[in-house]
């Protein structure tokens, strides 16, 4: 029998955007830490997810780093930074009310836990200020598309208007890689179904479609309330379901859940391991 020594990850989703999470000192052995995100987050030779969060644990939290599914890097996740701190939450035994603050590559998010129940982690967290707001008419396959691009710790583009699965392929697709766009962007179509109403369908930069983005929620709540006439607090709806956004003037408030879904031993092919 061969000995095999697994690398520990967690598994988790909120509401279907699901990450593997690892401690950084479990994976200290893999300089190339792009080549390990594609091994393990390939839905049919590796875990699967929508990205890897390496986290490092500390007294009020832990620090992080994203990778997306292809390997690269991400500044923040909205639905990542939950599913750290439901980690967390489950291994501190966190009581509603506390808070637990996540360190990114855009500063850190402070989360309050509200609720926990079962598997199932409830937070609201302070995502900060949406940032370079405005509107940009894009040329996008011969046609010109009204844009709203801004940033929310990530680069983020929203096409208010019809939201379907073709324009989702066509449209948000080739958006997504736009020259105007060099390090790439995240794009939602958005439909402001009543003011205080937002549907979104999402494909994610490095990653393609997803159920749910935290932060393609707050860029759709912000675009929709600046350019579409919707509330500052609305409920925005993805196919994975429904997150809360709130514009405050102190910056943007993203409530929603992350679940633990299982902790599983990875055996890593030898060549992906190098030292440092």
């Amino acid at each position: 029998m061969i000995e095999r020594t697994g690398v520990p990850f967690v598994k988790a989703h909120a509401y279907g955007n699901d990450f593997l999470l690892v401690r950084r000192a479990a994976v200290d052995a893999f300089a190339d830490r792009a080549a390990l995100a594609r091994a393990v987050c390939d839905r049919h030779r590796g875990l699967g997810a929508d990205g890897l969060m390496i986290v490092e644990p500390n007294q009020v939290g832990a620090d992080t780093t994203l990778l997306n599914a292809d390997g690269s890097p991400s500044e923040v996740s909205g639905n990542g930074v939950r599913c750290a701190a439901a980690w967390l939450a489950s291994e501190r035994r966190t009581a509603a009310g506390e808070t637990i603050v996540i360190g990114t590559g855009a500063g850190e998010k402070r989360l309050t836990l509200l609720s926990a129940e079962d598997r199932r982690w409830t937070f609201r967290a302070e995502m900060g200020p949406p940032d370079q707001l405005r509107e940009e008419v894009l040329d996008v396959h011969g046609a010109s598309v009204r844009a709203v691009v801004l940033r929310v710790g990530n680069p983020q583009c929203v096409v208010l208007g019809d939201v379907t699965e073709e324009r989702l392929r066509t449209i948000a697709a080739a958006l997504a890689v736009h020259p105007f766009f060099p390090e790439g962007t995240n794009v939602e179509l958005a439909r402001v179904a009543a003011p205080d109403r937002v549907e979104i369908l999402i494909w994610e930069r490095g990653v393609g479609p997803t159920d749910a983005s935290g932060t393609g929620a707050c860029a759709a709540a912000v675009a929709a309330a600046a350019y579409g006439g919707a509330a500052r607090r609305v409920r925005v709806v993805s196919p994975g379901g429904a997150q809360e956004v709130e514009w405050t003037d102190r910056g943007l408030l993203l409530t929603g859940w992350a679940e633990l879904l299982a902790a599983v031993d990875w055996w890593p092919p030898s060549r992906t391991v190098t030292t440092r």
